[in-house]
């Protein structure tokens, strides 16, 4: 574990960030992006301990059901939204899972609503049809990005709180903690806050250990990252 001093420094910075969020953005405009992965989950309980020390509620949160969620997920979700008090908003593109009725079937485009089929337009997709797969490149964008944007737009949220890194991939080097995004035709303007940008993987397990913070069960059987069923897969460790 790294030294407790250095843990609580990164702990402290957090905190602040979230602070200069509630200065900047009226409290009803902002909202925490909760997955139920080990990242979001520590992200809300800053956002959390923060609202404790002000005397203020926390702001509202969002989940995006993709349509392939583990129980165990939804579980975790369900439980700590009941022990935190949390208003969460589970927000799905329901106009696609219906058409489909099933993962793994066919999703004539001619027949998604107005938006989706724009939107399917819009990433270059020329296929009459396309899989009802979360993952898959049109499935991904439906159900993750035009849900997450349809939900901002409609919600008019100016900013929410989620939980990437800088380590977890190279095209989040760039990132900062207040990170803006200029309105579109598509997409609503609107600002994603970074709390633990300058965590670490290891950090993220640190601070969940040293300040007893909840994570799902799902860890504990092998997984290193939660998204939907059908691409999570369990880390497997060879014996030798």
């Amino acid at each position: 574990m790294v030294e407790t001093s250095v843990l609580a420094k990164k702990i402290s910075d957090s905190k602040n960030i979230i602070s200069q969020a509630f200065d900047r953005f009226p409290h009803d405009d902002l909202r925490v992006a909760w997955t139920g992965g080990k990242d979001s989950t520590v992200v809300l309980w800053l956002v959390r301990e923060v609202c404790k020390e002000r005397e203020i509620a926390i702001p509202q949160c969002f989940c995006i059901d993709e349509g392939d969620m583990f129980d165990e997920v939804q579980g975790f979700l369900d439980h700590w939204r009941d022990e935190w008090d949390i208003q969460l908003d589970m927000i799905h593109n329901s106009d696609v899972s219906e058409l489909a009725g099933a993962l793994g079937a066919e999703v004539e485009v001619a027949r998604l609503n107005e938006r989706n089929r724009k939107e399917v337009e819009r990433i270059g997709w020329e296929e009459e049809t396309f899989t009802y797969e979360p993952e898959s490149y049109v499935g991904n964008h439906l159900m993750k990005t035009v849900t997450c944007m349809t939900y901002l737009e409609e919600q008019k949220v100016g900013a929410f709180f989620e939980g990437i890194r800088w380590d977890e991939q190279g095209a989040r080097q760039n990132e900062v903690p207040f990170s803006q995004r200029k309105g579109t035709a598509f997409n609503p303007e609107h600002y994603r806050i970074n709390p633990v940008l300058h965590f670490t993987e290891r950090d993220v397990w640190d601070a969940i250990h040293e300040y007893d913070m909840p994570v799902c069960t799902l860890y504990g059987q092998g997984y290193r990252s939660l998204g939907a069923k059908v691409t999570t897969k369990k880390i497997i460790t060879k014996k030798v």
